[in-house]
């Protein structure tokens, strides 16, 4: 008879399981995600919501009893599997999305991940410019006033949004930086009028129902730290004349080579190890006394002397080849940063760091 009921036990459990992640609704599966990812992740994410939904996600969170593995697995495992669904979507389009997810997940499976996949991108205004070569989309944007370059740019993601920044003419450079830095909540309207002069001349225009936080100087300093290094110090030298304190926010707010005077020697130790040495005898070709010793004193002492050698033998290097060399170096930083591996310094307030 024992064995019995632990066979109908069993047997019950998926079935249970099955109930209890059928039971979740789309808010408590993101609550579950939001959690599972922690704080520092879930801010993330925050950034790029608008009030409504921050008030209800916090809302769900707050109330969010306990959770079974099962609920957790599956609201993870859909999370990933729509954000797989996007980036096929975004970068492949739609059929090569179809195929994949087919082949990976089924028939069904895809289908309901392209459905609400597809809702989502057709929601977000400006989407055809998305996928766009940053040159198709200059010949596109050159023509149109700071203020709309600037509202378009501000639902491009930061890399693509700088490859079109970089190829805008000096004076609506200028005027494009500050017009999204000072860009705050734009309304629905004002966004319908911009999208009705868009669907005039090139046939598009999607809706949006919420306002939405778009630019600021947050995402300017994004954005910059994707600009090439010439076209940064252009566009700061610029900014220094018709508006310094802009300037230097959007400075604070971001990480450049000559920062890494201000970073601890732990993380200066961290970062040289990926680094290669190529790219640190170029990128201190050009860089001050205080800079080439914050790296020397933190090599070991073989690779200081060869680093040394190089320097002294290394001539004729252009002044692009070192910007691009300090580029790589700083993107390398930011990466560790992400990972939590090393402390930078961006500016405003000290945080207190426990050693």
């Amino acid at each position: 008879m024992a064995r019995a009921e632990v066979s109908v036990n069993k047997a019950e459990a998926p079935s249970e399981e099955n109930a209890e992640v059928k039971a979740l609704d789309t808010k408590q599966k993101a609550a579950i995600v939001v959690v599972s990812l922690g704080a520092d992740r879930a801010s993330q994410i925050y950034k790029y919501l608008n009030e409504q939904d921050i008030e209800d996600l916090t809302f769900e969170v707050a109330r969010m009893g306990k959770t079974t593995n099962a609920q957790v697995e599956s609201s993870l495992d859909e999370f990933y599997k729509l954000c797989l669904t996007h980036k096929m979507m975004t970068d492949g389009g739609l059929d090569y999305a179809r195929d994949v997810l087919e082949k990976a997940f089924g028939e069904t499976t895809a289908r309901s991940l392209l459905e609400k996949v597809s809702k989502t991108l057709q929601s977000r205004p400006f989407n055809f410019f998305m996928k766009g070569d940053p040159k198709a989309l200059l010949s596109l944007l050159q023509h149109e006033r700071a203020q709309v370059i600037a509202l378009i740019m501000a639902y491009m993601d930061p890399e693509q949004a700088a490859k079109v920044l970089e190829q805008l003419p000096d004076a609506k450079r200028i005027a494009t930086v500050e017009c999204m830095a000072n860009m705050d909540r734009v309304s629905p309207e004002a966004i319908a009028i911009v999208e009705e002069e868009m669907k005039r001349k090139f046939a598009t225009i999607i809706t949006s129902e919420d306002n939405m936080n778009l630019g600021g100087v947050d995402f300017v300093a994004d954005v910059m730290n994707h600009v090439d290094r010439s076209n940064e110090r252009r566009i700061f030298d610029e900014l220094d004349k018709t508006n310094p304190d802009l300037s230097q926010s959007i400075r604070d707010k971001m990480f450049v080579f000559e920062n890494i005077l201000d970073m601890d020697d732990r993380s200066v130790q961290r970062f040289v190890r990926d680094c290669d040495s190529k790219d640190i005898v170029y990128a201190l070709k050009n860089a001050s006394d205080e800079m080439k010793q914050i790296f020397f004193s933190n090599m070991s002492k073989r690779m200081a002397e060869t680093v040394q050698g190089d320097l002294e033998i290394t001539t004729n290097v252009r002044l692009k080849d070192v910007e691009e060399a300090q580029q790589r170096i700083v993107n390398i930083i930011r990466q560790l940063e992400d990972a939590g591996e090393v402390i930078i310094n961006k500016g405003g307030d000290e945080e207190d760091v426990l050693l």
